[in-house]
């Protein structure tokens, strides 16, 4: 088993890099998870603001009133479409996270058929072994054999 420590070793490196792989990628699914969810809370929230001031402007009112409204509402555009690619941003990097991922999965399983392999190689050798010790045994029993007949005659 001593051939087969380098690659399990390998393969703890490897499965150890994946499973970091994973975890980023779960840091990043919970990223883009909250983007999203804060860009709809955004969203909301303009579309409940603009409903109540357009209550509010329907009852008399200054021009102030009204240029305070615009200039909050456009500030808030702009935070919903900030965070729009905060989101799309969080987007790509779970995408670079998956493929990340995927690619560490590969190297792992590359390495399991590696240690297959090789355990194959390993099993081969020792049979062909055995059944070079079996033939020795059988070939010098046989000499045996004919010896023990030869001296009796």
């Amino acid at each position: 088993m001593t051939d087969l420590q380098p690659l399990m070793a390998l393969l703890s490196h490897a499965e150890s890099e994946r499973d970091e792989a994973l975890a980023h990628r779960q840091r990043m699914r919970e990223a883009l998870d909250g983007a999203r969810a804060q860009a709809e809370q955004l969203i909301a929230y303009r579309r409940d603001y603009e409903q109540r001031w357009g209550e509010r402007f329907a009852q008399p009112g200054g021009v102030q009133l009204l240029q305070s409204y615009h200039g909050f509402v456009t500030r808030l555009t702009l935070a919903i479409e900030h965070q729009g690619r905060v989101a799309e941003q969080a987007e790509r990097k779970l995408e670079r996270a998956d493929e990340t991922l995927q690619q560490q999965e590969l190297r792992v399983a590359s390495v399991l058929k590696l240690i297959e392999r090789r355990v194959t190689e390993i099993e081969r050798q020792g049979e062909r072994n055995e059944q070079r010790q079996l033939d020795e045994i059988a070939s010098r029993a046989a000499w045996n054999r004919l010896a023990a007949a030869t001296t009796r005659f």
